[in-house]
């Protein structure tokens, strides 16, 4: 048996070589254009329209940290920042605050309108955006939520089928007798969800919030849509108007903004990676 499971080792792990070879060259095709978009960006405006595009930001080509300058100065980096900021903020604590809530409802009420409330959730995740893209710009500005400051309220409708899946089936796996023990001691169902059930459910509610984060943050079709373009425009909305007239666009300055867009994204997905891997296991076991 020994011997066999040694000639098994042996046949895997040149397998296994491969597999890992085969992710690796896959891993640097979806890492290329993160790479070419801050090499460009550091590229003088004639480098990057002509055949030199794949080229190193070296020599005449070089261009420093001028169309990162030139990029904030233009699209007024600043405003634009705090409304993605609010819209960002406002939506996410909307969400886990607001689904939380519902998925803990709907894993421990047994009855057909807590299933009809999951089940809808859940179908919402499948309903192509662009089927009610129109009928949603219309009825925000009837209801006047065409502002960063209340359009949370949009993304909670949207963002609320993946947060109430995940959150649901966290708490179906958690133990009721923690519940029951903190009912026993006094507590009402406000102080049981936010001092015993919300602190459990830890790695679901961060995994929860830096993906809605991401999508948010990203997010440049329901800003576009909703918010009066006049007032309000988000950094997704504002790199747009490098684009010049006659299709003109200033790809040095656009490529800078999207590198300072995407950066404090990505430094959030590496601090809490594990907490997404953690929370979307224990998030798809029951459920």
């Amino acid at each position: 048996m020994a011997k066999t499971k040694e000639k098994e080792i042996i046949v895997r792990k040149p397998i296994d070589n491969v597999i890992t070879l085969i992710l690796a060259l896959l891993s640097l095709l979806w890492i290329y254009p993160v790479v070419m978009i801050i090499f460009n960006s550091l590229k003088v405006e004639s480098a990057i329209s002509t055949d030199k595009i794949f080229s190193l930001p070296i020599g005449e080509a070089f261009n420093g940290v001028a169309n990162y300058i030139h990029g904030v100065q233009q699209m007024d980096f600043l405003q634009s920042f705090w409304y993605s900021l609010v819209i960002t903020v406002s939506s996410v604590v909307l969400i886990i605050l607001c689904c939380s809530m519902c998925a803990w409802y709907v894993s421990r009420v047994n009855s057909l309108v807590a299933k009809c409330i999951y089940y809808l959730c859940v179908f919402s995740m499948v309903v192509p955006f662009q089927m009610v893209m129109f009928t949603l710009s219309k009825t925000a500005d009837s209801l006047k939520l065409n502002t960063p400051y209340n359009i949370c309220i949009i993304y909670l409708g949207f963002g609320a089928g993946l947060a109430v899946f995940m959150f649901t089936g966290f708490m179906k796996s958690m133990p009721l007798e923690i519940e029951e023990a903190a009912m026993i001691d006094g507590c009402n169902p406000l102080q049981i969800f936010f001092k015993v059930v919300l602190p459990i459910t830890k790695p679901t509610v961060i995994s929860t919030a830096i993906l809605e984060t991401m999508w948010v943050w990203n997010d440049y079709l329901l800003p576009t849509l909703v918010l009066d373009i006049k007032k309000y425009k988000t950094i997704p909305m504002n790199i747009q108007y490098f684009r010049g007239s006659y299709g003109s666009v200033q790809m040095g300055a656009m490529m800078a903004c999207i590198v300072i867009t995407i950066i404090p994204i990505i430094v959030l997905y590496l601090v809490c990676q594990k907490y997404i891997i953690e929370g979307v296991v224990a998030g798809a076991v029951k459920g």
